[in-house]
């Protein structure tokens, strides 16, 4: 089997503008949460902004994909790279306003064509200046760890030997908050993973894109390597729109999907980075999965309470954050816990320990469950 390493990282958030601002702040245990009033015809509420307003899809998609490139020393053209990036609303901000007439950015109708789902990650590949194979998925908050999988199974599978993969959200509009607020899943006062008095799920800004290349490549250019990617698992519920199967047969079923392709057991995980988005339904679910699959005393966090559920692109924050977790020997908080609900070994603040491989987990509406394992890179 090929393996697949990862060797550049591009991160913004409302925790910082580039990776490291986001990681310093995040082991600080700082949240970028903070009370904004983007749309007038909306009161006030908690969300991870990365500016003062609403950041467009491609400003934040331009900003990962050159800081990526230059975290993996590359320059462009890279004619033979294939682009994975993804995303759950892709240009749905830009789509209300061309409904609305309402101009809190400027949209000519005449580049409507450019905001079509696909668009974001072809212009990626214009700023890489690829020729290679483009790919655009969209699986709700699985989005991102799911864009990561398929970047390795293109590697896996001999297609391509580099890829630049993740995902980029921009999901504060007044119809995707309104939304949230109808079903009751928006958090009134900021976002509490896991903990008994969470209220809910704060959207947030932001989107993670990795460089992804065979370990062959990467050690013929000597590049650094963050960790590489041991195993993934993709499964779906087929149960209901917006709940979970009740007895999560489909998500227990993709954790040890993933920990076989791995070639481990659950015991041998270190840290998971859990999905926690702090909604009841979301942490009640996940820490039953956790506790079923597995041993007492496993280090379990969710970044979400610093930056904000970003929604398809939030399991690819995840995976950056994981992956300077390996290269730091630093496990990130749970900012926002601060009395839990459930018996785990939540991280309350930053702990310095040996971790030699972790899981991450996202879980989409609709029922699409994913994880990934990632390891400590030995070349």
């Amino acid at each position: 089997m090929v393996r697949v390493v990862i060797t550049g990282i591009g991160l913004i958030s409302a925790l910082g503008r580039n990776l490291e601002d986001s990681w310093r702040q995040l082991i600080k245990g700082q949240s970028g949460i903070g009370f904004h009033q983007p749309f007038l015809e909306l009161e006030p509420c908690p969300l991870g902004l990365i500016s003062q307003q609403p950041v467009e899809l491609k400003k934040i998609t331009q900003l990962v994909v050159a800081d990526v490139l230059q975290d993996a020393n590359l320059i462009p053209p890279l004619l033979d790279c294939a682009v994975v990036i993804g995303s759950s609303r892709s240009y749905q901000g830009l789509w209300e306003i061309l409904a609305s007439n309402k101009h809190y950015a400027t949209v000519k109708l005449e580049d409507w064509l450019d905001t079509l789902p696909n668009m974001n990650a072809i212009a990626a590949a214009r700023q890489v200046g690829t020729r290679g194979i483009v790919l655009t998925p969209m699986a709700a908050c699985a989005t991102g760890i799911w864009a990561i999988s398929q970047a390795t199974l293109l590697i896996q599978s001999g297609q391509c030997q580099r890829v630049i993969a993740g995902a980029v959200e921009a999901p504060i509009t007044p119809l995707t908050i309104t939304g949230f607020q109808q079903m009751g899943a928006m958090a009134k006062t900021g976002a509490y993973p896991f903990d008994v008095q969470r209220e809910g799920l704060v959207l947030g800004e932001g989107g993670a894109v990795f460089v992804l290349e065979s370990a062959e490549l990467a050690q013929q250019r000597g590049a650094k390597v963050y960790g590489e990617i041991l195993g993934f698992g993709l499964t779906a519920d087929a149960y209901h729109s917006n709940s979970p199967e009740p007895q999560a047969k489909s998500a227990i079923a993709c954790i040890k999907q993933c920990l076989e392709r791995s070639q481990i057991t659950a015991a041998d995980i270190d840290f998971i980075h859990a999905h926690g988005t702090a909604t009841q339904i979301n942490d009640r679910f996940e820490s039953l999965l956790i506790q079923t699959l597995f041993p007492e005393g496993v280090a379990v966090s969710s970044t979400k309470g610093a930056t904000g559920h970003t929604l398809g692109a939030s399991g690819a924050l995840g995976v950056a954050f994981s992956l300077l977790a390996l290269q730091q020997q630093i496990l990130p908080p749970c900012v926002g816990l601060q009395q839990s609900e459930f018996d785990l070994d939540f991280v309350m603040t930053a702990r310095q320990v040996n971790v030699e491989r972790l899981l991450c987990m996202s879980f989409g509406f609709g029922g699409q469950n994913v994880a990934i394992v990632l390891g400590r890179d030995i070349y």
